[in-house]
Order: structure tokens, then C-alpha cells, then sequence
């Protein structure tokens, strides 16, 4: 299936010419165009974003920094963009790569940290944002009869992670690596949870879909009740999202990310 491509008026807006070429990863709405990526969809988030990213020190990793278009808008017709930052996501095979991962994500926690909550997260009604209140039971939720044993036993260990802070809840692919550089970054995915919390979501995810062995989490020391939390709002969101997947092959990879965590 196409997807949109940024129109010429974008392009001439942010001053910059094509060819524009899809990238991969996120959402698949991405395109790269001569050192920028643009997006269609940046919205409060991205706008916040140009305006405390001053307040950032960035220290042993690097963040695509949002540019304003020539005007000094930080979006038109939709589109935002940010500075191309080099690097590739890393060969997540070996449990050494997931330590780098966690790395840069502990290290971006540590710079935001001291950032005020924003005001835009408690107008967000997507179904990862559905999914996240649901897994921290802010919002009800009626599994799916594929999960409701899985869930069950998620529910059994949880346990509080510790102080909130703005996290990046979505590291897992979007950490890139480049000979010479500190990892980048990119696309960040806020939630106000502990940092705890955000990894959890990374070594859940590396247990679902990427074959990591089942001592990852004591490999990297990740709690598991941070990955209980973490796999409840995957599975919340799959629930969520119900059209088109494959909900017995889905519930059996929660399965196994559960007992992989002795649940």
C-alpha cells in the first residue's frame, strides 16, 4: 500500500527539495528528505518538544532536534519535521545489544528528568494512550477471553516502579547506532510513568517479537514487575486494536514473555 508523501508545498515550506524516500520503522508515515525527516501528525507533542529541548543537556546520546519551517512554524499541512540524525537500529540477537538499548534510554531519562508533566498527555485518547491508563489501571478493561488468563497472572506481581517523569515509552526500535556517534533517540513516545516502566516495555517487546532468551530481564536488571506492566499494555493494546491481528498467535507470545518471567 502508497502512503502519502509530503507535498511539494511541505517541502517548500520547510525549504528543502526532494526526492523524498520512505523510512522505515514507527508508523511507516515517515520520509526523508535532504536532512530532514518529515512527519504528518507532530501536534502538541512536537511543538512541546522545540520548546523545552533548550532545557535538555544531551549527554551520551543524541536527539533529532524538531526544525521550524521558514517561517518559524513548527508544523504545516500537518507535516512537522526533525533533523536527520545518522544510524541504523542495532542486530537485537545478542542480550549485549538490549544493554545498549536500555543505555540510551536510561541516559535520555536522566536528561528530562526534571521536565514538568505536559499538559497534552491527559487529552490523548489513542489506543496506546487507552492502553497505558488501562495497564495502570486508570481505565477499565475487559480482556479478550485469548488474554484473560495471561493478564490474570500479569496482574498477580505488580507493584509500584517508583516516581513519575516524562519517559519514552516506545525505545525498542527507535534507539539508532552509528560507528563514532553516541545512539540517537528518535521518535519519542511520552507517558508520565517511572523510567522503570519504559524499560519494562523494551524487554517485553524484545521477549514477544524479537526471540530474546528468556534471562533477558535478569541479563539487563529489569524488575519483573516492570515487565508485567509493561507486557499488560501491549496486550492492552493489541486488545484495543482486536481488527487484523492475530490474537491466538499474539496471546501465545504474551504467554510465553510471562513465563519467561516465572508467571
Amino acid at each position: 500500500m502508497s502512503r502519502a508523501q509530503p507535498p511539494p508545498a511541505v517541502l517548500q515550506a520547510f525549504g528543502v527539495r526532494g526526492p523524498a524516500r520512505p523510512l522505515d520503522g514507527g508508523q511507516g508515515t515517515s520520509w526523508a528528505v535532504a536532512d530532514l525527516v518529515l512527519k504528518p501528525g507532530g501536534g502538541p507533542l512536537h511543538a512541546w518538544l522545540a520548546g523545552v529541548l533548550a532545557d535538555v543537556t544531551v549527554d551520551s546520546f543524541r536527539l533529532a532536534e524538531p526544525v521550524p519551517t521558514r517561517d518559524g512554524a513548527w508544523e504545516v499541512a500537518g507535516w512537522s519535521a526533525t533533523r536527520w540524525v545518522p544510524g541504523r537500529a542495532p542486530d537485537t540477537a545478542t542480550a549485549p545489544k538490549w544493554r545498549e538499548v536500555l543505555a540510551a534510554g536510561r541516559a535520555f531519562h536522566r536528561a528530562v528528568a526534571h521536565l514538568d508533566r505536559p499538559g497534552f498527555l491527559d487529552a490523548r485518547q489513542d489506543r496506546w494512550a487507552r492502553a497505558d491508563r488501562a495497564a495502570w489501571g486508570e481505565r477499565d478493561i475487559r480482556y479478550r477471553p485469548e488474554f484473560a488468563a495471561v493478564a490474570q497472572r500479569l496482574q498477580g506481581v505488580l507493584e509500584p516502579l517508583g516516581r513519575s517523569q516524562l519517559v519514552h515509552a516506545d525505545l525498542t526500535n527507535n534507539v539508532l547506532f552509528a560507528a563514532g556517534y553516541p545512539p540517537a533517540v528518535i521518535d519519542i513516545s511520552p507517558y508520565w510513568r517511572p523510567p522503570a516502566y519504559a524499560e519494562g516495555v523494551v524487554v517485553a517487546d524484545a521477549l514477544c517479537w524479537h526471540g530474546a532468551p528468556a534471562s533477558l530481564p535478569e541479563t539487563v536488571d529489569v524488575s519483573v514487575p516492570a515487565v508485567a506492566r509493561a507486557l499488560l499494555f501491549r496486550m492492552a493494546t493489541t486488545n484495543e486494536r482486536a481488527e487484523g491481528a492475530d490474537l491466538r498467535d499474539e496471546a501465545r507470545r504474551y504467554g510465553l514473555a510471562a513465563e519467561a518471567i516465572g508467571l
